[in-house]
């Protein structure tokens, strides 16, 4: 697998290290960040370096994270990257056993939970943030009546699309084009629901 691949996770063992609240954390912050310390991350999630290392070496463990070229004057800290372009979790990969499913749940739940903070803060501190990125901030809803194929594919292509601009942006950094550049999240669900 190479670094601009999504890993699919597929074993309860990696899932269960990974659907830590604090490993689900630093994993984020070091996708947005690309490669950073545990001094920089510790900074990020307020927590004690040592933990983060920890943590850090847990992600590694498992082939979540790895080890990036170092960056800084002092060789001795270490530098970290997420091993694949992204993580991926499916339900059929976690139905064989009532602990692989609880652990699947627990995971997605926990997600969840974490995104909602993100998006919670951006609508505490939205008021701060300049009047175009208001404007181009977005909240929808769509409810519609599909079978389990259209959304499958539905969702491929909303995959697509947002892999195409994050990779476009991306790139225009990469050529050093960072101004007026923010991180930007966007958070998807699509699921079945009865009234």
């Amino acid at each position: 697998m190479t670094a601009k691949e999504s890993r699919r996770i597929d074993d309860l063992a990696t899932l269960k290290a990974f659907g830590h609240p604090l490993r689900m954390k630093l994993y984020r912050a070091l996708y947005v960040a690309r490669t950073a310390t545990a001094s920089q991350l510790a900074e990020q999630v307020d927590e004690a370096v040592s933990l983060i290392s920890y943590h850090l070496r847990r992600l590694a463990d498992y082939g979540l994270i790895e080890e990036a070229p170092a960056q800084g004057r002092d060789g001795r800290e270490r530098w970290w990257r997420p091993a694949s372009e992204g993580l991926s979790f499916r339900d059929e990969d976690f139905r064989d056993a009532p602990e692989a499913v609880a652990a699947h749940a627990a995971v997605g739940r926990l997600s969840f939970e974490q995104r909602s903070d993100l998006y919670r803060s951006y609508l505490d501190a939205q008021s701060g943030w300049a009047p175009e990125w208001r404007g181009a901030s977005f909240s929808s809803e769509y409810l519609a009546r599909l079978t389990a194929g259209q959304l499958a594919g539905l969702g491929a292509e909303m995959h697509e699309l947002v892999k195409r601009y994050e990779e476009l942006g991306r790139a225009a950094e990469e050529a050093g084009d960072t101004e007026g550049r923010e991180n930007v999240a966007l958070h998807l669900y699509g699921f079945p629901f009865r009234q």
